[in-house]
């Protein structure tokens, strides 16, 4: 039986730009940062709020994750151009978490607008993904 996601990977183009932004810039927890063989990095994050939740944060294009040179420059060509998608972030106030985060230079892709959820502010982690950052509305 499955009782629980513990991990989930996030496609990277630079490890070290990833962690500046999760740790830096977001304020989350390195968990696991380990060199594996290969050369290959093992590098987790979690959110304060959820320590027991990691998130993978995976070099696209290193050979250790089982793809193909084709699929893998597939994948840096995607992140390249900002066209991944990495979920979503709660925050109790969206906007000023948004003024915040834009103080520490973390670029935006829009604004914090009302949605019939909440308000919402897209953010990208300079490393081709971007996160919804969602302040839901109580019901």
């Amino acid at each position: 039986m499955i009782t629980k996601l513990s991990h989930t990977t996030i496609f990277v183009n630079d490890q070290d730009k990833a962690f500046d932004f999760y740790v830096n810039k977001l304020g989350f927890k390195v968990h696991t940062d380990a060199k594996m063989e290969n050369g290959f990095r093992w590098l987790t994050v979690t959110a304060p709020e959820a320590p027991d939740f990691e998130i993978v944060l995976f070099p696209a294009t290193h050979e250790v994750n089982g793809f193909d040179e084709e699929t893998r420059n597939a994948f840096k060509v995607l992140l390249d151009k900002g066209a991944m998608g990495g979920g979503v972030f709660n925050t109790p106030d969206c906007k000023a978490t948004y003024e915040e985060l834009k103080a520490k230079g973390v670029a935006f892709k829009s604004e914090p607008k009302e949605q019939f959820y909440g308000i919402e502010a897209v953010v990208t982690d300079g490393c081709g993904n971007w996160f919804s950052m969602t302040q839901h509305k109580e019901m």
